[in-house]
């Protein structure tokens, strides 16, 4: 089903690290021409600067980069490394940085009819009134082959064993932070990509998941 000009429809995507959430995401985006942000990618953003520029006063600084941020300008920066994803969890627990990045995600979504928004909080802190939320899973097993041959194209040298232990460490830190934890919210779908037998199989899912809803929503 197509959406109309005058139709709104906010999705939420929501998982662990390498569950599938950020494809599954980008490809409904592209389908149901919705506009579409990651917000793991303005974490890892978030983190390279940091770990660049070392600043003194990490708010003041990230506040800055993200007052007129353009988002086509990450596509150009390598922001899929171990030690962008290490960091990544870390700053992720600092509340300060989650408020400057929440303003941005509110903002961005405030500003488009048709979004969809992935990441961890996005059901239960960015999007709570989605009209969709998606939770996405799968095992650890099949998540760490997944960021392994990720990785892999720039790091010949990282192991398996790395990369398993990181995302288990990633996990852990995101379910079990203070501020804004990776939480399923109550009304969430629960998207299994360790089930699903592909791609095509995830999207058909949440593809009949939405097109339900525009037709409950606006009757064609």
């Amino acid at each position: 089903m197509k959406l109309k000009s005058s139709h709104s429809l906010v999705i939420a995507a929501d998982g662990g690290a390498a569950s599938g959430k950020t494809t599954g995401a980008r490809i409904i985006s592209k389908k149901f021409n919705l506009k579409f942000l990651s917000s793991g990618l303005l974490y890892r953003y978030a983190s390279y600067l940091i770990l660049k520029f070392r600043p003194k006063n990490k708010e003041k600084f990230i506040k800055k980069k993200f007052h007129n941020l353009n988002l086509k300008s990450l596509s150009k920066i390598e922001l899929h490394t171990s030690k962008i994803s290490e960091f990544t969890s870390i700053i992720a627990k600092e509340k300060k940085i989650r408020n400057i990045l929440m303003i941005f995600q509110k903002k961005f979504a405030k500003k488009n009819k048709r979004v969809c928004i992935e990441g961890r909080d996005i059901g239960t802190v960015i999007l709570p009134k989605a009209d969709i939320k998606f939770f996405f899973k799968c095992s650890l097993n099949l998540a760490s082959k997944r960021r392994f041959k990720e990785f892999k194209m720039n790091n010949k040298k990282i192991s398996m064993a790395e990369v398993k232990k990181s995302l288990k460490l990633r996990n852990f830190r995101d379910k079990t932070r203070k501020n804004s934890p990776l939480l399923k919210s109550s009304d969430a779908i629960i998207v299994d990509t360790g089930k699903l037998r592909n791609v095509p199989a995830m999207i058909k899912k949440m593809s009949d998941t939405i097109n339900k809803k525009i037709k409950l929503k606006y009757g064609s």
